[in-house]
């Protein structure tokens, strides 16, 4: 898939992980197990007009199959807290027109895209990585489902991207962006590629109520840095991401950080990879149910502020039975700390009756067709997402 195809063309791919994940402790104490089917994802990518006009879509069917969200201690967000919450089932449908002024740029590149998708800000979005466990920082270092309208323009090794898109977050996965809302949220990302498999960004947003859907709640200013390599030590592929991420909600009366660090080595079929991450979350008021949080969500919500410091490593094996389909056996650890900032109500100790959790999950990826694209990226941005013969996360395809 690349500029240089002047015919119409279409690749299609779907992906899943089946898999058991074990956590303890849950919220009371206890300790908990489930057999799920996470990230079924069917996708399309399309160009026509020399590959100028392009569409990139992505289908999500976890309302389906995990309608109460994934087990994951530490993550949170849209109503859900210590599960990753469902995606939406239009994650993505995005339509580009590249290269607008064709000549008239010289050597730049100017490309428009509008649709449903990921603003411009932050890394890529956890599924297109090597780690299977969504990491706490996501509603930091990504902002997605939103309407979006975004400029690029690329010129040698820097490009920069800016866009307008609705600040609320979906509440369930059948939900749409609420279109009046369009354009009370922007953000703005820079990229500079200086050799190679690096790439380094900066970006910017400013998100109005994004956790109140109909606009009166507070609004969040949110930063992100980071720096991403893909490419090979000898003969064996190596990714590498480090980032951090901060936002600031209510005119910066609750602020959160975030650094993560991780990292892939390939060795022939097999993949060893491990995350670090430090992240700082908001502990919202629950409702009955321990693992969902009051919505819509007000600035009096939030009884408090946790630190979630976590390690977690993994092993995959890249099984090809047919060309066209992939199979990755998995098994992957998690280990966790977790420590109150600051004041609040919330008392760690006295929810979850310890300090520190464990968590593992056994399963395989799945993945038919076309491999797992890195969501998020558009226009100018797609064309150089990835390198040559190679697939999400450096992994040869």
């Amino acid at each position: 898939m690349g500029s240089a195809q002047s015919s119409p063309w279409m690749q299609l791919g779907a992906h899943g992980v089946l898999g058991y994940t074990a956590v303890d402790p849950i919220p009371g104490d206890r300790s908990l197990g489930e057999v799920r089917l996470v990230q079924p994802t069917i996708m399309a990518h399309a160009g026509i007009a020399s590959n100028r006009l392009r569409m990139l879509a992505t289908l999500n069917l976890e309302g389906l199959t995990i309608p109460d969200g994934e087990l994951a201690p530490g993550d949170w967000g849209e109503g859900f807290v210590d599960r990753r919450h469902p995606h939406t089932y239009l994650h993505e449908l995005v339509f580009t027109f590249d290269d607008l002024l064709g000549k008239a740029d010289g050597s730049a590149r100017v490309s428009m895209s509008a649709g449903k998708g990921f603003a411009p800000f932050g890394t890529d979005d956890p599924m297109s990585r090597p780690v299977l466990r969504y990491p706490v920082n996501h509603h930091l270092a990504q902002i997605l489902e939103r309407a979006v309208a975004m400029m690029g323009v690329r010129v040698g090794p820097l490009m920069a991207e800016a866009g307008l898109f609705n600040g609320d977050e979906p509440e369930r996965p059948g939900q749409w962006p609420r279109v009046s809302r369009f354009g009370d949220s922007w953000s703005g990302r820079l990229t500079v590629n200086p050799v190679a498999g690096l790439e380094l960004q900066g970006s910017h947003a400013s998100v109005h109520s994004p956790e109140h859907r109909p606009g009166a709640g507070t609004d969040q200013r949110k930063w992100s840095l980071s720096g991403r390599w893909s490419g090979a030590l000898g003969s064996f592929p190596v990714y590498g991401l480090l980032e951090w991420a901060r936002t600031s909600e209510a005119e910066g009366f609750f602020v959160f950080h975030s650094v993560l660090a991780e990292g892939a080595w390939t060795l022939g079929r097999s993949r060893l990879y491990y995350r670090f991450e430090r992240t700082e979350r908001p502990e919202e008021e629950r409702t009955l149910n321990p693992f969902r949080s009051l919505r819509p969500h007000i600035e009096n919500s939030i009884l408090g502020k946790t630190r979630w410091t976590i390690h977690t490593a993994g092993y995959t094996v890249h099984l090809q039975p047919v060309s066209v389909l992939s199979v990755l056996p998995l098994a992957e650890l998690s280990y966790g700390r977790i420590a109150n900032v600051g004041g609040g109500l919330f008392d760690t100790q006295s929810f979850y009756g310890k300090t520190s959790f464990w968590s593992v999950s056994v399963g395989a990826r799945l993945s038919l067709g076309m491999p797992l694209h890195r969501m998020g990226r558009y226009g100018v941005a797609q064309d150089t997402a990835n390198l040559r013969g190679m697939g999400h996360d450096g992994h040869h395809e």
